[in-house]
């Protein structure tokens, strides 16, 4: 760590306001921002979802910044040894779905003390009504105000550092995340207003709905990290006789066709577009094609499908976890780059709101 403080603290010398200022265009460079908290193996909704959409776009050439918000994650209590180990299992897993330190800006979000120093000054342009309005924290304080973490309350401006710390112009994400990225844009708004073009207004880009995967057990909820069972969800590193299981298990109905109805079947129209994203089938053409199988039958066509698009990712995973110092360089590397760019944005912020020594006096 402290030859990671070294080497941060060199970027501070060719930094100069005015340099800076002069760099400041009216139209700022397209760049795209994610990130995922390292809280267990991603499932076949996280990979389908978002990160094969960050795949994507990092190899269309865009420029795409990805992080592990580790900070995200200690809002609720973590044992240590477990949030270690779960950033080195988080890198596996993206590296082994396709995301690429080479293409991308990969890095570990606490590595960069930047993302909390601009939290703290967003902060004091937002509201206390405003945060207490978002939809987790209505849902995490319904029980016990007294009991909720500040930490809730306030996550949601450290989203919007994230963002902004990088001038982000777009964020995947899916819906339930549209109200914070509109906190982003008001704070943008807010800013910009008072201080001049510093931040691009960041867009959401939102997924296909055809890729959001629903519970395997609960078919009319998405799947989930957090859900307590297992049996509901598919992780991308589950071996071939899990996935085989968990999908024979699976909630459909009396019906023995294979249709897509997702309003009145949504068991079995989940395993269809399960199927669908693993092999790149139509819906319709799925169902055509599996006209003289029952759902019993179906389900093993689906489980293999499954199995064979997740088994280079498995397979990429289990030799990168064989490897952490590999891993943990790359982390370092990507946090030092990440640097460059969050000093270079605080250096404007800060001289913007008066934080700074340099510029004129007013006597």
């Amino acid at each position: 760590m402290a030859n990671f403080i070294l080497k941060v603290n060199k970027y501070f010398k060719p930094f100069s306001t005015l340099n800076l200022f002069r760099q400041v265009h009216t139209k700022h460079k397209q760049t795209i921002f994610s990130g995922i908290q390292p809280t267990g193996v991603p499932h076949l909704g996280n990979y389908f979802g978002a990160i094969k959409q960050w795949s994507s776009l990092q190899n269309e050439g865009k420029h795409c910044v990805f992080s592990i918000v580790d900070l995200h994650s200690i809002t609720l209590p973590q044992d240590p040894q477990v949030l270690r180990n779960n950033i080195h299992v988080m890198a596996a897993c993206l590296m082994a779905c396709g995301i690429n330190p080479e293409k991308s800006l990969f890095f570990l979000q606490s590595q960069v003390p930047q993302h909390t120093e601009l939290q703290w000054i967003l902060a004091c342009y937002t509201t206390m009504a405003r945060l207490a309005h978002l939809p987790q924290y209505k849902e995490k304080s319904s029980d016990s105000f007294e009991n909720v973490p500040l930490g809730l309350f306030i996550y949601p401006v450290l989203q919007s550092a994230d963002i902004l710390l990088y001038k982000a112009t777009d964020v995947p994400i899916g819906e339930d995340q549209l109200q914070h990225i509109q906190l982003s844009q008001h704070l943008v708004k807010v800013f910009n207003n008072k201080y001049g073009n510093i931040f691009p207004v960041p867009q959401p880009l939102i997924g296909d709905n055809s890729a959001r995967i629903k519970s395997l057990k609960q078919p009319n909820k998405k799947m989930s990290k957090s859900d307590l069972d297992s049996k509901n969800r598919i992780d991308i590193t589950d071996s071939p006789d899990i996935i085989a299981k968990r999908i024979k298990q699976a909630i459909t109905d009396f019906t023995s066709e294979v249709t897509y109805d997702p309003e009145n079947r949504p068991g079995v129209s989940n395993l269809v577009r399960i199927h669908g994203l693993c092999t790149g089938q139509s819906h319709e053409k799925i169902c055509e094609n599996s006209i003289s199988l029952n759902t019993g039958q179906y389900k093993k066509v689906v489980a293999d499908a499954v199995i064979e698009h997740l088994n280079p990712i498995r397979t990429e995973f289990e030799r990168l976890m064989k490897d952490c110092g590999y891993i943990e360089k790359v982390l370092l590397s990507g946090s030092e780059r990440a640097a460059e760019m969050a000093l270079r944005t605080m250096v404007e912020v800060k001289s913007a709101v008066g934080l700074s020594i340099r510029g004129k006096v007013v006597k």
